[in-house]
């Protein structure tokens, strides 16, 4: 593999290779996809390792290669905390509506398959924050694929979320809340709060005020490479933090919500055809120009139908 423009590119997967089959059992058709997907990968001298469409637990004790995910972006962001150890890249089917980041549909799958065994894809690189939740002498902590986010929550009075930054006070932020996006969370829900789009491979995280109250606040992108700490001095009953969309706990005026980049990177298979740009024009429809119709002619102006 040699670095090429922050991604690596494979030539080969070592045969016999072999695979995580993961993802969102409660969807539609997924463990139908799974076992066509199963077939496919083991008519091509594939090896399943584990194939778990259940409650994402972690995985460990693995000697995949890869690991393939059924579901929408969601089961996409849990499998890519789900397995630890050594990392390995995810490719992504889509069996939801939006699959950003699972982009391949099971059809598409099919086709690509021998590809991907030759090693015809790409591995990109993209960063995952830890995120602390600390309070006196107790931690817990987990990897953020997406985004952390307090939302200030019932009885929904504005709420300020200090914000800290390598030690340096940065801001208090008034209003509903607070995102801190990775690139790949920033067309998430940093994307619909107002926030910018960050290219997906960017080693840095932005920071996106939830309906601020006041007209200068603004998102700020920064340096993953930072310390980054977040307090609520006076926060609702119903404040929370929420880590990729799934993980919630209450917050409280004593706790200390720290963010900091991970030291192991999130892999995901890109394959040929289907780049960032293209996935932002299809699904999200990125810099399309837009449509303006036709005005109608009155009726008493339009060509009568030949008798």
């Amino acid at each position: 593999m040699t670095m090429i423009d922050n991604a690596l590119e494979s030539t080969s997967l070592s045969p016999p290779a072999r695979f995580l089959i993961l993802g969102n059992g409660k969807k539609r058709h997924a463990k139908r996809h799974a076992e066509i997907i199963r077939k496919i990968l083991e008519e091509h001298g594939g090896i399943i390792e584990r194939f778990e469409l259940g409650e994402p637990e972690p995985i460990t004790d693995h000697n995949a290669d890869m690991a393939i995910v059924l579901g929408g972006d969601g089961a996409f962001l849990r499998a890519a905390t789900q397995v630890e150890g050594p990392p390995i890249p995810f490719l992504g089917i889509n069996l939801g509506r939006l699959g950003f980041l699972a982009d391949l549909s099971p059809e598409q799958f099919a086709q690509v398959c021998p590809a991907l065994l030759q090693g015809q894809y790409q591995v990109t690189r993209h960063i995952i924050l830890d995120c602390h939740l600390e309070r006196d002498d107790t931690r817990e902590s987990w990897r953020v694929a997406n985004e952390a986010v307090i939302s200030a929550g019932p009885p929904f009075r504005i709420t300020d979320v200090e914000l800290t930054i390598e030690g340096q006070a940065v801001a208090t932020y008034s209003g509903d809340g607070l995102i801190v996006s990775t690139p790949i969370g920033s067309t998430a829900h940093n994307l619909a709060a107002g926030g910018p789009i960050l290219v997906q491979h960017l080693p840095a995280v932005v920071i996106t005020p939830i309906c601020p109250h006041s007209l200068t606040w603004r998102p700020l992108v920064e340096s993953a490479n930072r310390r980054f700490e977040l307090r609520c001095p006076n926060p609702s009953e119903g404040t929370t933090l929420i880590v990729d969309g799934y993980r919630q706990r209450p917050i409280t005026a004593d706790h200390t919500i720290v963010l900091k980049r991970s030291s192991e990177d999130l892999l995901r298979v890109q394959i040929a055809g289907h780049g960032y740009y293209r996935t932002l024009t299809e699904k999200l429809h990125w810099g399309r120009s837009p449509t303006r119709p036709r005005p109608r002619r009155p009726a008493k102006d339009r060509p009568k139908p030949p008798e």
